[in-house]
């Protein structure tokens, strides 16, 4: 479904956001002992690469992914990933990992010095790729989302966000040169203003 109002609703205890269908993905496990979320991780997916619509993101986060279906498939279709939000092209929301749980968005890893990111991180994911630009309803998903976690979680801040390319640097490119970072601070500027909390 389209960003809305609802998306500011974030259960902090559950860790789910209502406005967002919910798909339980198998690929999380539960944070280190005592750790609260502390950092947004940006990414991009489009399965197969480039190409928009359909399930075949969601079949991976679910360890569904028909390996037979397309010869990338085959490459990636053992993987054990997930992310805690898919936002696709028409801005419409998924949460797979609820955002108390740790979902595997970001492997090997490091911000600021501090290893294993999945630990203390929450990842969203964008429906595109590092060859095309996003759309306006994802920047405007996007903006909703982060002002409904930094809501619901002292520990997270506008400050406190980055792509997966700036901590897995080498290995990952994504969001990619087309995301607009500048946008999605406008954005936030808008969003939170409205939310009563700027941080």
């Amino acid at each position: 479904m389209p960003a809305t109002a609802a998306m500011f609703d974030i259960d902090a205890s559950t860790g789910l956001m209502a406005g967002a269908r919910f798909v339980n993905s198998p690929n999380q496990d539960s944070r280190p002992t005592g750790t609260t979320p502390d950092l947004i991780v940006i990414h991009n997916i489009s399965l197969p690469p480039g190409e928009y619509g359909g399930l075949w993101v969601e079949a991976l986060f679910r360890n569904e992914l028909p390996a037979q279906h397309h010869p990338y498939f085959a490459t990636i279709a053992g993987l054990k990933v997930s992310s805690h939000l898919f936002i696709r092209r028409d801005g419409s929301v998924t949460q797979f990992v609820p955002f108390t749980n740790r979902a595997w968005h970001a492997g090997a890893s490091s911000y600021r010095g501090r290893e294993r990111c999945n630990d203390f991180s929450i990842g969203i994911e964008l429906e595109g790729s590092d060859d095309a630009a996003f759309e306006p309803a994802q920047y405007r998903a996007l903006s909703r989302a982060v002002t409904a976690l930094c809501a619901a979680y002292a520990s997270l801040s506008r400050e406190r966000m980055t792509g997966h390319s700036d901590i897995a640097p080498g290995r990952k490119t994504d969001p990619g040169p087309y995301f607009d970072w500048p946008r999605l601070h406008a954005l936030l500027d808008f969003d939170m203003a409205h939310a009563g909390g700027v941080r």
